[in-house]
């Protein structure tokens, strides 16, 4: 496999250099890494974004941990930046609809890239990465901290030893509530022209979370999907006289279970409703309001190399939050349950953090007695993952990791071609192969997994 984009080591200080375009609420993940927890190997040298508000907002963090206030360039100056700071590394986190640009302009001028997921929202964008990785020979990291997540890496663990044999089938169903899954059709994510949808933006994680537990290639996609809650007509049906366009302004605050009250949250109101004078974004809009273009309620079958397929759905206005998936083997069947807490970007609390007794990981042979299996656990965000990613990231050596945890350009194309695909099969209503929106899409590297036909052993038989 490819070394992460972390792995080597500027010589002159020891520490590799890093800067960051864009600075909305997801940045501060990577700046604190760099400037509290892995000061010895990396070292924040200048940092972008299109609102000079929220710059100065990240600017001011560094000051607070304890740090040097890197050098601050608006968006139209990114260029500038690579020439003046010269960063080893560019992180990107800004929309999902910009990611290629900065992706493909950093590697252009020699450095590595580390992306959010997902690594960007279409084909042609999809293609003008990978061309550029082929072209500069730089490296391209996409970030899915869900690999990381102790109990998802436990599934891994336990795929890879062969308990329940080769997967066939594996079916997965992730739940949004209405806490988290409004918070999509509030923001910028709404529109497809930012995010790709739900599809790509959200479920990026979870197809690539197949793809890496499964070791395998998406090949096939068919889909549907709708928009059939979060709409103006939801909010008659629950007694609004709206939609409105934002909550901040809206005459009916006190009657919505969904308003969001910026003014009361700090970080909130530091980064968005203090920043809205310089571009006009708000982070508020109303979750009912017609303009939305994305869907609430998705369903998919994907098909593998290996001949697994995917059953796979997405709900974004559920009674609770986290996933159920289920793995159907030549030798028995995994089963894998998370229940998540309640989370809103941009807010002090925790995305992904595991509810209490919230894991449940069961193992159940072919015509022999299930075994419940204890779970793996972490402290942070992300169920332990977003530390262990981080590690992983900025540390200069670790040991190799037999999960194969770290992604580059090739997972980050496998996981986003399938809500592509998708997507293009909710305008179609016909079924998309992979291979057509990015031809000889390279395999990414996957830890090994059981042999497919191998010799079984009959089953014992029931009395």
């Amino acid at each position: 496999m490819p070394a992460s984009p972390s792995r080597s080591v500027s010589p002159a200080s020891g520490r590799r250099r890093y800067a960051i375009v864009g600075t909305g609420s997801r940045h501060e993940l990577y700046q604190d890494g760099i400037e509290k927890t892995h000061t010895a190997s990396a070292q924040l040298v200048g940092i972008c974004d299109s609102n000079p508000g929220r710059l100065e907002v990240a600017r001011q963090r560094s000051r607070v941990n304890g740090a040097p206030m890197p050098p601050g360039y608006p968006a139209a100056d990114f260029g500038r930046m690579l020439a003046e700071a010269k960063p080893d590394v560019v992180i990107v986190t800004t929309t999902d609809a910009a990611h290629h640009d900065y992706i493909v302009r950093a590697m252009d001028a020699g450095c590595d890239v580390i992306t959010e997921k997902p690594m960007t929202t279409d084909a042609d964008k999809c293609r003008q990465i990978l061309d550029a990785q082929r072209r500069t020979g730089r490296r391209c990291r996409v970030t899915f901290n869900y690999r990381y997540s102790p109990p998802r890496s436990q599934v891994k663990d336990i795929l890879m030893s062969g308990e329940i044999g080769e997967v066939l089938s594996v079916d997965f169903h992730w739940l949004l509530n209405t806490h988290h899954g409004a918070d999509y059709f509030r923001r910028w994510h709404s529109h497809k022209k930012n995010s790709g949808g739900l599809m790509v933006h959200k479920s990026t994680h979870h197809f690539d979370l197949v793809n890496w537990w499964l070791g395998a290639m998406p090949v096939t996609v068919m889909a549907t999907g709708k928009r059939e809650f979060y709409t103006p007509q939801m909010a008659h049906r629950l007694g609004l006289q709206g939609p409105h366009d934002r909550c901040h302004t809206c005459p009916e605050s006190r009657q919505c279970g969904f308003f969001m009250d910026l003014a009361a949250s700090p970080s909130l109101k530091a980064l968005y409703l203090d920043c809205e004078k310089h571009d006009g974004y708000f982070r508020d809009r109303c979750v009912f309001r017609p303009d939305i273009d994305i869907e609430d309620t998705m369903n998919v079958m994907v098909g593998y190399d290996n001949g697994a397929t995917l059953s796979y759905s997405l709900n974004a206005f559920n009674a609770w939050e986290g996933y159920t998936v289920a793995f159907n083997g030549t030798k028995g069947r995994l089963e894998h349950t998370i229940v998540e807490s309640v989370y809103v970007n941009g807010t002090e609390s925790v995305q992904g953090g595991i509810a209490a007794d919230g894991v449940s990981t069961r193992v159940i042979p072919l015509r022999s007695e299930a075994r419940d299996v204890v779970p793996w656990t972490a402290e942070g965000d992300h169920g332990g993952g977003d530390r262990l990613m981080l590690e992983d990231i900025f540390l200069p050596e670790l040991p190799a990791d037999k999960y194969l945890r770290a992604a580059d350009e090739r997972a980050g194309a496998c996981s986003i071609l399938v809500g592509i695909a998708a997507n293009r099969c909710f305008e179609t209503g016909r079924s998309v192969k992979i291979s057509e929106l990015v031809p000889g899409l390279a395999r990414p590297d996957y830890a090994p997994m059981p042999p497919r036909d191998a010799p079984l052993p009959m089953p014992t038989r029931s009395v």
